[in-house]
């Protein structure tokens, strides 16, 4: 069935029993389902990138770039193009041809008036940032293998023009163990709520367990500290899920 509000299929990858565990990839069934996917599994999504797009609103500058680096099917791209000068070039990035072919139906679709530049790229390999006042990352960071993360990071900091952002919304780990289990079945109940069956979040969760690694929200900040950004600071926060912006 078609979902109305994204006009893509409903998210059925874990609805089927699987004989074999498989790691999770953005392949082309995740493609196809991905926005219904993410609006069901993750909380305030909606408001998540409506804060992701003002932010970055607010410190873009003219005449520059804005790079969203994992862009999936472009809808950060989209709330960004809506708000940002004609003047400040649109690039999105992604590792997936699956989700790089989805995004640019979905923009064509939408008969924008300017041009989003869009590029496979594989970032553990090249980070192609340059003369960026914004960099956002939605979602994406966590599923970079930590040895890679801080080099990234650091590269991202080098393409981006004085006074630039980096903006990263990340799924993450509690401070203090004791309330990681709470705040997982919190997540699973928000998951419930959108109707997943069990069956659906228990193989998800076995598909993540190897690909989705989180941070503490100190590990990241930290991280980020450390690639060079003077200025970190926490906008969003729901349970076991941050935004956190960073200035250059």
């Amino acid at each position: 069935m078609k979902d109305e509000n994204t006009n893509n299929l409903s998210d059925d990858v874990f609805k089927k029993k699987v004989d074999t565990a498989f790691d999770f990839a953005f392949d082309k069934k995740v493609a196809l389902v991905f926005d219904d996917m993410v609006s069901r599994s993750v909380p305030f999504y909606g408001e998540m990138q409506r804060m992701v797009s003002e932010l970055a609103k607010n410190h873009v500058q003219p005449k520059t770039k804005v790079y969203d680096i994992g862009c999936s099917t472009g809808t950060t791209l989209i709330q960004i193009s809506k708000l940002v000068p004609e003047n400040v070039n649109l690039v999105g990035i992604d590792d997936s041809e699956e989700m790089i072919v989805k995004c640019r139906e979905k923009l064509n679709s939408l008969s924008l008036n300017r041009e989003i530049e869009l590029n496979m790229v594989d970032i553990t390999k090249d980070v192609p940032v340059q003369d960026a006042s914004v960099v956002t990352m939605v979602l994406v960071l966590q599923f970079v293998r930590p040895i890679n993360r801080l080099e990234i990071v650091k590269k991202i900091y080098d393409g981006l023009t004085e006074n630039g952002v980096f903006i990263i919304v990340e799924k993450i780990l509690t401070e203090e163990a004791s309330f990681n289990r709470e705040y997982i079945n919190y997540y699973y109940d928000f998951k419930r709520r959108n109707e997943y069956s069990e069956l659906e979040i228990s193989q998800k969760r076995e598909a993540l367990e190897n690909v989705l690694i989180p941070y503490k929200t100190s590990e990241n900040i930290n991280m980020l500290k450390n690639a060079g950004f003077k200025q970190v600071e926490v906008f969003f926060r729901r349970y076991n899920f941050t935004g956190i912006i960073a200035k250059k």
